[in-house]
Order: C-alpha cells, then structure tokens, then sequence
C-alpha cells in the first residue's frame, strides 16, 4: 500500500514546527498503521496497542497538561495535520480510533473537567491506556439533539442511567464514555453531561455495527440498563450538557472537514496517477477529452476548496470562526470528497469496483461523511438561519 504524497506546496497556514510533525507522524503511519490497516478493516477494530503507541510518540491528547503526562500543546493545527495524513496514507479508518479519542472525547474533558476528575482520568487518557468514546446518537435521535431520551435519575449520592446509544466509534474499545443524557424535561436545559467508565453496573456494549465502509473503525451500541454512576462523574453543572455540545460542535464539524478535504486530494491523485497508465483505444483515458474535462473540474473545485478551509481552519485556531463557517465546510467538503471518489470509480472503470484498487476503500468510506456530525441537510439549514431565512 502506497501513501500518497502530501501537497508539496507550503502552506501559510502551517510553520516549521507542524512541518516537522508531519513528517514524524507520517513516518509512524509507515511503521504503525499501514502494515495493520488491512487487519483491522477484517476484524472491524483497530488494537489498543495503537493508542498507546500513539501517546508515546505524541499524537494522542496532546493538549493535556504536562502535570497529567500529556504535552500541554493546545495548537488545533497539529490536530489538521493528523487528519490530513492518515487521509494521504488512505488509513482513514484505523486512524478514526485515535481522532475521536482526539477530537471527540478530549475537548469535553479539557473545558468541564475539575481537578479531582483531571487526576483520575488525565493520566490515563494522555497515556492511551483509557480511550475515549463520545456517545450522543440514539436509535431515535440523530442530528436532533434537543430529543435526546436517555434519562438520568438521581439516586442518592448517585444517578441511575436508562437508555441506549447508536453508531458510537470506539464503542468496544472506550474506556471513557463522554455521554448526553437528560436530567429534566427541559429540551435544551434539561441535558447534561457523564462520563461513563467501562465496568460500571448496568453499562452494557451491543455488538459491533458492521458498516458498508470505515471498516477499521470500531462502532457499537451502547445500553445503559440501571446504570449506577457517582455524581462525581457528571462533567461540568446540571443541565449544561447542551451548551457543550453545541460549544464543540465546531471543531467536531471543522476536523471532518479537514480529513474529507484531504481524502478528496488522495483521491484525486490516484485518478489521475491511474488514468496516465491506463490505455483503451491505442492511448491513456486521461487523454480523452471527457476525462480531462471531468479532472479539470474537480482539480479546480479541490484547489479552490482548500484555500478556503484552511482560511476557516486559521479562523478557528484565532478563535473566529462561526457555527454557520464549520456547517459549510463540512458540508461541501464531504460531498466534494463524494463527487471526488465516485468519479475516480468510474475512471477506473470495472477495476474501480474491487477491492484490488483503493479507489474502492475511499469511495465506500466517504459516504457516511454526509451524514456524520449532523447530516448536510442539517448543516444548510444552519447556514441558512444564519441568512436571517
């Protein structure tokens, strides 16, 4: 499995430092991920070994403290690197573990947890021994979170959880599982945030959820059945679990953003790498003027779309950018990843359907894209609000 270069050009957005990242990781990617990728896609799950590794040479909940054994480096822009190269490497899926525990998890931790709960679990989070799941969608409520229906109740010195969780990465390897629950009636203050550990009384994990793509990245149900958990575990107040859903949403939405960006450039590179071999008719098929027209298309629409989203992605390490921004950078650049990948099988021809070329992998994995972090209707429908429509 070859990895596809990263763009060669220097990016603004970037400086020496997360050049040197980069290539660090991309070298980890090399030795730790690529070799095992095919594995894990057959075993649906990736090994905790690759949290750990991970920690050890840096790439896992870098911005944890160095008092909790984390780096302390809060730069989001090392988060973009990340997702970039494990798109560049076409290892999206055994990467995904390691990004949710990065992306999803963490940030809840790092802005609601109090000492005594950074003692407990930093540690063991910075170090890849405690992986981190985010649990949010329900059988019943995807993008709507005001429905959330799993309920807490208190119970003494503790609360009693019902209810169950859909479609959550990491859900057989988490350790810690940042989950909304609802402790009122109220359908925006009446949410509130847990942390659920695994052994817990009455937590229980349904069977893995194989999945038409993003093979590697493991995805369960999770049931909350009585589930007793100490009120120490709430993170943050009582009934600010919306807020911070909505607070992280962002970044949430911006990462997608990013690793879909980057994927729809892998993707295009293998096209056109594939097209200059490939001959039909006594000369190459990227020589036909469909094919060339089809490229030019797409070679304009990436170009044009990654000067944009590392505008939106500077914005957000200035702290600037908005709710309606991260909606249009998810949305367009998942259907463009989409648009990207489907053209390159159908380049491809007949060899673009097996599994013998990675065209395949990426045109099955960007699919659900569409429809994770809120789906893109969902995701109009913000920008649209923001319009005054």
């Amino acid at each position: 499995m070859s990895i596809i270069p990263a763009p060669s050009t220097r990016r603004p957005l970037f400086e020496d430092v997360h050049d040197d990242y980069r290539e660090s990781f991309r070298s980890f990617l090399k030795a730790e991920v690529v070799p095992h990728h095919e594995q894990w896609q057959h075993d649906h799950i990736v090994s905790r070994d690759l949290f750990t590794k991970a920690a050890e040479y840096g790439f896992l909940a870098m911005a944890v403290d160095e008092e909790y054994g984390g780096s302390g480096v809060a730069d989001w822009r090392f988060n973009a690197v990340l997702a970039e190269e494990a798109a560049y490497a076409m290892v999206q899926s055994s990467w995904m573990g390691p990004s949710v525990h990065n992306d999803l998890g963490m940030p809840y931790l790092l802005a609601a947890a109090n000492e005594e709960q950074k003692q407990r679990w930093f540690p063991g989070v910075a170090s890849g021994e405690k992986i981190l799941a985010l649990a949010m969608t329900e059988p019943g409520t995807g993008s709507d979170l005001a429905g959330i229906a799993t309920r807490a109740k208190r119970d003494g010195d503790g609360y009693v959880i019902n209810g169950g969780k859909t479609f959550i990465s990491n859900g057989i390897n988490a350790d810690l599982v940042v989950t909304a629950v609802r402790t009122s009636d109220d359908p925006h203050r009446g949410l509130s945030m847990f942390v659920i550990e695994r052994g817990m009384e009455g937590f229980e994990r349904g069977q893995q959820i194989h999945k038409r793509g993003q093979h590697a990245n493991d995805t369960a149900e999770l049931f909350f059945n009585d589930c007793q958990v100490p009120a120490e575990n709430m993170l943050g107040e009582e009934g600010t679990g919306f807020g911070q859903l909505m607070a992280h949403l962002i970044p949430e939405r911006l990462g997608l953003a990013v690793s879909s960006m980057a994927a729809a450039e892998a993707a295009l590179d293998l096209t056109l790498e594939y097209v200059k071999e490939r001959r039909a008719f006594g000369r190459p098929i990227g020589s036909f003027q469909n094919s060339r027209f089809v490229l030019a298309e797409l070679q304009t629409k990436v170009e044009l779309s990654r000067c944009w989203l590392d505008r939106t992605i500077g914005r957000f390490v200035e702290g600037t950018c908005t709710v309606p921004e991260a909606a249009m950078a998810k949305y367009w650049t998942t259907d463009l990843l989409c648009e990207v990948a489907d053209a390159g099988v159908q380049l491809f021809g007949g060899y673009g359907y097996t599994t013998e070329y990675k065209i395949s992998e990426l045109w099955a994995d960007a699919r659900v894209n569409r429809i994770y972090a809120g789906t893109n209707e969902i995701m109009k429908e913000l920008i649209g609000r923001s319009m005054g429509l």
